[in-house]
């Protein structure tokens, strides 16, 4: 009798703890080289009143500036303050002791992409080249599972983003760069994307600009419902790249209001309401000082493996900033992301362990 109520109990214990877990889609989302200084500290005054940085220090300090930390990365990323802070968590504080980092050596692009995706550092994967990437990232896994097969896809700025997927192996679509929409039905708002990437200049080559692929990412939510999707933005790191600290804040307010857009519609739909989670993040870090490193980032720029992450959704406690007695890593995010899904992620290399305090217990 006592084993009979001991498996009953045992069932019901396991029932409820598989009842909790809600996340039926999952949107990872990352946007290229934006320095947690900003994400928790908001405007830098170093780079915002000065005019090698800022073209017009005027018109960034009426739209960025404040008084306080607080008020000035409010101001930057509403968003993310003023709903994953409440709603959800935020990772990468070192002036509050929150520490996440890369794990691989090269603290650039690929390498940090490819460890977000592969839950692993593959020291072969060392250079931005377009090649494709041999290790089976976490995207891949989850399509291969039957009940995802055919509901993971991805949308990127960086023309690289598909081969970091390996889109031929996995049968993952990725469309990134200045890839059309393509298809048999195309909607007339994909058909008026195609045409201004077509005739609209980039200033990045081979990279179009974020407003585009977040359009296009969002149609393409809208007509295939997808359950698994990453969204990858870029221009925070041209602008960076190019001195432009202006159009670096400016671009990372856009992105927070597409954030904030496609949350907003995702708790419109039967499918995502209630049921969605995001994960977010950023492939690495930048310089800080001196102040004219912020430009950069790599092995020769101290402490730009310092990175940060959000996450929110039915799954994830309130916590807001959390502390973290260890350092977390940038590793960990694949396992975190499949084990939203019930999933134990495993494959031809072993994987970062999940990150605990993000999903609920």
């Amino acid at each position: 009798m006592k084993k009979v109520l001991l498996s009953i109990s045992f069932f019901w214990v396991f029932t409820l703890t598989y009842a909790q877990r809600q996340t039926e889609n999952i949107i990872l989302i990352t946007t290229d080289g934006l320095r947690w200084q900003e994400v928790f500290g908001g405007a830098d005054s170093s780079l915002l009143f000065d005019a090698t940085y800022t073209s017009d220090t005027a018109k960034l300090k009426k739209q960025f500036w404040a008084n306080t930390p607080e008020e000035r990365r409010q101001k930057l990323l509403p968003f993310f303050w003023e709903t994953i802070a409440k709603q959800g968590q935020l990772y990468g504080n070192r002036w509050n002791d929150s520490r996440m980092n890369i794990s691989n050596t090269y603290w650039f692009s690929y390498p940090g992409y490819s460890e977000i995706l592969c839950g692993y550092v593959d020291d072969q994967i060392n250079s931005n080249d377009s090649k494709d990437n041999p290790n089976t990232t976490v995207l891949e896994f989850i399509n291969q599972q039957p009940k995802y097969k055919g509901k993971v896809a991805g949308y990127a700025t960086w023309d690289v983003i598909p081969h970091i997927v390996n889109e031929k192996r996995s049968g993952i679509p990725v469309n990134a760069g200045h890839e059309a929409v393509s298809g048999a039905n195309l909607t007339d708002r994909e058909k008026l994307l195609n045409e201004i990437q077509e005739k609209l200049p980039s200033p990045w080559g081979m990279t179009r600009q974020d407003f585009i692929t977040y359009y296009m990412a969002k149609e393409y939510i809208q007509k295939n419902k997808p359950k698994v999707f990453f969204l990858s933005f870029d221009e925070t790191d041209d602008y960076a790249h190019a001195g432009k600290y202006d159009n670096y804040l400016q671009t990372a307010h856009m992105v927070d209001a597409f954030i904030a857009d496609l949350w907003q519609y995702l708790q419109s739909q039967p499918q995502y309401k209630g049921k969605t989670t995001i994960l977010l993040t950023t492939d690495h870090g930048r310089g800080h000082t001196p102040k004219a490193r912020w430009k950069d980032h790599g092995t020769k720029t101290p402490d730009c493996f310092q990175i940060w992450m959000g996450a929110m959704g039915p799954d994830t406690p309130a916590l807001g900033e959390v502390k973290t007695e260890k350092v977390l890593f940038q590793n960990q995010i694949a396992q975190t992301l499949a084990h939203f899904l019930e999933l134990d992620f495993k494959c031809e290399h072993p994987v970062g362990e999940a990150i605990p305090t993000v999903l609920k217990k």
